[in-house]
């Protein structure tokens, strides 16, 4: 294992994080997989005769498109979970609830991958949780922790209420390069991290040796019939009047 040298994780617990989120990607997929949701053909047609492009070139696009949404979440996981192994053992990662935790120093943690993730509605929501905690626990602080924020910043989280704008010392919109130095007491710490991950991610995937997604998709539309589109049809109307009979 190389040495990453980042001093606020240990080598081991990084490609160990690094090496969890990997595993969670999916790297297969097949036609029931593809089809779980029901594909729209329209759509693909469309794509494919104003794009310029022949449905085979189409239909690999929407895999990746398929599997990037599932992984998006893995990278939540990644967010997430990497904070087990930063700052000792008073930060923890519970099963439910707020996504992080310091109960030494009272604060409650909830993460969110990009800073216009949630509606308002959502955002109302958690601000309320935050606010729940603070009534009850007068030295509670709560963060809403953004990864891919509009600023570098660690500030009260204004918020309209009951079309009342609301803002409360302890409960903190926060950047996380800003929260990566509060738990580690290093201000570069998140950009350290992510200087040394792709080499992290070499060296994980080449243990796991996997390299490339393998799908049967298009073996399995072209067992349903060679015409492609045809397959595609078939897989979303087949229980319509006249679709036993279809041409394309």
């Amino acid at each position: 294992m190389k040495n990453y040298n980042l001093g606020f994780i240990s080598d081991e617990n990084l490609f160990k994080q690094v090496k969890e989120t990997v595993e969670k990607y999916r790297f297969e997929i097949n036609l029931e997989s593809f089809n779980k949701n029901i594909i729209d053909p329209i759509k693909l047609t469309f794509d494919s005769k104003i794009y310029g492009k022949n449905i085979n070139a189409i239909i690999a696009t929407e895999i990746l498109r398929q599997i990037d949404k599932s992984n998006t979440n893995h990278i939540g996981y990644f967010h997430q979970n990497i904070f087990r192994y930063l700052g000792g053992t008073d930060w923890i990662v519970p099963k439910e609830g707020f996504d992080i935790i310091n109960n030494i120093e009272n604060i409650y943690v909830e993460m969110k991958n990009k800073h216009n993730t949630m509606n308002s509605s959502s955002s109302q929501k958690t601000y309320m949780v935050m606010q729940n905690k603070i009534l009850k626990n007068i030295n509670a602080q709560c963060f809403l922790v953004e990864v891919i924020a509009k600023d570098s910043q660690n500030i009260p989280w204004l918020i309209s209420l009951n079309k009342q704008k609301m803002s409360d010392n302890r409960i903190r919109r926060i950047s996380i390069d800003k929260f990566y130095e509060i738990v580690t007491k290093d201000k570069f710490a998140f950009k350290k991290l992510l200087e040394v991950l792709p080499s992290v991610l070499d060296d994980v995937l080449y243990s796991l040796n996997r390299t490339s997604v393998k799908s049967s998709v298009l073996k399995e539309l072209q067992e349903l019939s060679p015409n492609i589109f045809k397959s595609l049809y078939y897989l979303a109307f087949s229980k319509y009047e006249g679709f036993n009979n279809f041409d394309i």
